[in-house]
């Protein structure tokens, strides 16, 4: 299932593609994915202690925010997340693709709510139904100030088709 919408928010597509969001707020997105992300990783860790492809994927990630790496080279690592989590656990396959969104939200900004749903499917899968709300409130309390209207607007936009992981 696509977890980005048909039709792209403008708020979400950055001002050098004809969007309006600007290098700072993406890469204020781009943390807070890797917050969400860190906060399930474990998850993958314990299950898969020889495979670093997920927290290769935040390091290349945030090598891009900081601007030691291009978007390119923090996409290429997502991929090798996305293939860390084939044949694990729904615990820790869902903490890889967390990863693996992360690291490119270099390249499309609106992979930062792929990371936090993902983060809390993991959480979902190894602890319950109960914890949904729980992790879905711990992430909006790390999302940065200044885009956090716009990260709980799209929340309100896109939950239908994130699992419905972000509803009350």
């Amino acid at each position: 299932m696509p977890i980005l919408p048909k039709d792209r928010d403008p708020r979400l597509i950055t001002i050098r593609r004809g969007g309006s969001l600007t290098d700072e707020h993406h890469r204020l997105l781009a943390e807070w994915a890797f917050v969400c992300t860190e906060h399930v990783l474990h998850l993958f860790e314990q299950t898969q202690p020889n495979d670093s492809r997920p927290r290769d994927a935040i390091v290349l990630g945030r090598a891009w925010v900081r601007g030691e790496a291009t978007w390119q080279e923090a996409r290429q690592a997502a991929f090798g997340s996305n293939a860390a989590a084939k044949g694990v656990p729904d615990p820790a396959k869902f903490a890889a693709l967390s990863a693996g969104q992360a690291a490119a939200v270099g390249h499309v900004a609106a992979h930062d709510l792929g990371a936090a749903a993902y983060a809390i499917r993991a959480v979902v899968a190894a602890e319950g139904a109960q914890a949904r709300i729980r992790e879905r409130d711990w992430q909006r309390e790390q999302i940065p100030a200044a885009v956090q209207d716009l990260v709980l607007d799209d929340q309100r936009n896109r939950s239908a088709i994130c699992w419905n992981v972000f509803d009350d």
